[in-house]
């Protein structure tokens, strides 16, 4: 089955494709690789999951707030593609997670991102590599940041 048939299997809402915050491409295509920049929770209304896990937020509202970033970063794809089934694979995603220095879990709030992609490419195109890595902060006190780099089909 295809991305976007997995979307509306899963119903799945995509947020509106976030504007950039600042000077840079939300996606830029080099020989059918695309560069994603790193994205935040942006829910369906334009608002922002903020605050820092292990403080404001538990590990599971973490690991929602990094699907949320999954579902933007689809959203974003899917507007600068024309559709997700142009995505041949997930190549390799960078998480970042606004964390108390006590937090641990980083791996398992980014692990929520990890499935979405997994649940919407399938098993074998939509798990890549990885890092998951706590930050002191984040732009605009958000939860989560991630990029990532996809493979298109030709």
């Amino acid at each position: 089955m295809d991305a976007e048939s997995r979307l509306v299997e899963l119903r799945l809402q995509l947020p509106p494709a976030p504007k950039p915050g600042g000077v840079y491409q939300p996606v830029v295509v080099v020989n059918q690789i695309a560069y994603v920049s790193g994205h935040g929770p942006l829910r369906p209304d334009g608002t922002l999951v903020s605050g820092r896990v292990g403080a404001d937020l538990t590990l599971d509202e973490g690991r929602a707030a990094a699907r949320q970033t999954g579902l933007a970063i689809l959203a974003t794809l899917r507007a600068h593609l024309g559709s997700l089934n142009r995505v041949k694979r997930l190549v390799k995603s960078l998480g970042m997670v606004n964390a108390t220095p006590e937090f641990a879990q980083h791996p398992q709030v980014i692990n929520g991102y990890s499935e979405l992609m997994a649940e919407v490419f399938g098993a074998e195109a939509g798990v890549g590599a990885r890092s998951a890595v706590g930050m002191g902060s984040l732009p605009g006190n958000i939860a989560v940041e991630i990029e990532a780099i996809f493979e298109l089909h030709a």
